[in-house]
């Protein structure tokens, strides 16, 4: 396998999308419960972005996916120095634009993590790990040469299924379990 075949033009890239108010990198993870679900309530409110529409028990699943996810990325040898991921797109994903009500987004190379640190779904990681369709990659959390196979087998969800016509797969998402590539993006607004 060549991994240039796969990682080539853009796909070399990694992408996040914020909301342009806020900035990059800020994740529900990171706070208290009750702090998560002060926010959660305020974007119910205002029904002005995605996630206003998310189910209540949201914050439980997104917290209990997040720990299946790193137990699975040590277990394969990986190095998950924070309890919960910050999440990007391998490739880009304009959709998810259009979650926000001025949606940003930033492009940083692969090359710039340590591979180590990156977990993949082939999807985001929520329909992955839920959705029971009998696809092979549901369930899975991959290292960087898996999801290399992975996409050299089923192609580029962006692609083949752009608009969600085919699933709920319409990106590779990316967990970084460390800060270190985005230290300088904490904390910024744009």
């Amino acid at each position: 396998m060549n991994p240039k075949s796969v990682f080539n033009g853009q796909l070399r890239y990694l992408f996040h999308y914020y909301e342009s108010k806020t900035g990059p990198f800020k994740n529900l993870s990171a706070l208290t419960v009750s702090e998560a679900q002060h926010i959660m309530k305020d974007l119910k409110k205002d029904n002005a972005v995605f996630a206003s529409k998310r189910a209540e028990d949201y914050l439980l699943i997104r917290f209990d996916l997040e720990q299946r996810a790193r137990a699975a990325f040590i277990q394969k040898g990986g190095k998950a120095t924070k309890q919960y991921p910050h999440y990007m797109t391998l490739g880009p994903c304009n959709w998810l634009k259009d979650w926000y009500v001025e949606g940003k987004e930033l492009k940083i190379p692969i090359e710039a993590f340590n591979p180590e640190s990156l977990s993949f779904t082939y999807g985001d990681l929520f329909p992955t790990m839920r959705y029971n369709d009998g696809k092979p990659y549901r369930g899975n959390v991959y290292t960087l040469s898996e999801i290399q196979e992975i996409i050299q087998r089923y192609g580029w969800p962006q692609e083949w299924n752009h608009d969600g016509a085919h699933g709920p797969e319409r990106y590779i998402e990316v967990q970084v379990w460390d800060d270190d590539a985005i230290q300088h993006y904490l904390g910024a607004q744009s």
